[in-house]
């Protein structure tokens, strides 16, 4: 049985490197990197405030391709840079993915990006509980790897229960994807929700409480995404 994947999403900062070994040391397979946006439409509370001190220690897109290089000298996971595109216009967008690559990226996720979107950026493509199975289709043809469910509409956060629409949404994602594996985040923060999440697909994207977790330190990281690391081997 395929163990199932564990992405844990970190808000690139002078500290991130550290956070994200500590990462994998707890059990992630795969370390999102989250570029600060101002003006960013699906995140929650945490993330902006995460986004704010970021941008005031000056993390610009170089500055945070930089961060990625430095993660990629401490781990061998994926790295994925996790951006906007009003910051890809800024930066350009085929040197993005050429310096991302050159950085240590593995693939990209542009959060506002829809499918169809400029297809020469190969990246990790969204779908939510809104999308169209045609969209779905679509955007599991064109993504990079997985395919990103993002479980709920509105913005990113932790909540007290997984959505109770996601097994449905799971399900008809999983058809129109046919062989592409689906990865659910937005919402997880407790190991129960992460081992019913996982129980729907191939995989769980944990944003918030990993950033929240992070403030206290490499240790308190390592021993949360341990956490859910066994609740995801258990389950």
């Amino acid at each position: 049985m395929t163990p199932k994947q564990l992405v844990i999403y970190l808000m690139s900062g002078p500290e991130t490197p550290a956070l994200a070994e500590a990462a994998v040391e707890g059990g992630a397979d795969l370390v999102e990197l989250g570029f600060p946006f101002s003006d960013p439409l699906a995140d929650g509370p945490v993330i902006r405030r995460a986004a704010e001190k970021a941008l005031a220690q000056g993390m610009r897109t170089q500055a945070c391709l930089d961060v990625l290089a430095a993660a990629r000298e401490r781990v061998s996971v994926p790295l994925v840079p996790m951006t906007y595109s009003s910051l890809l216009e800024a930066y350009g967008w085929e040197r993005f993915g050429e310096d991302a690559r050159a950085a240590g990226a593995t693939t990209v996720i542009v959060a506002d990006l829809p499918a169809g979107d400029r297809p020469e950026l190969r990246r990790i493509q969204l779908v939510a509980p809104t999308s169209t199975d045609e969209r779905i289709r679509l955007a599991a043809k064109q993504t990079d790897g997985w395919l990103y469910l993002v479980t709920v509409t509105g913005t990113t956060g932790s909540r007290s229960e997984v959505s109770s629409t996601l097994a449905g949404f799971a399900a008809r994602a999983r058809a129109a994807a046919r062989d592409v594996p689906i990865y659910a985040g937005f919402g997880i923060s407790t190991p129960e929700q992460a081992r019913t999440v996982a129980e729907l697909t191939d995989g769980i994207v944990v944003g918030s409480r990993a950033v929240e977790v992070a403030e206290e330190g490499p240790a308190a990281l390592r021993e949360y995404v341990g956490s859910l690391r066994r609740a995801l081997d258990d389950g």
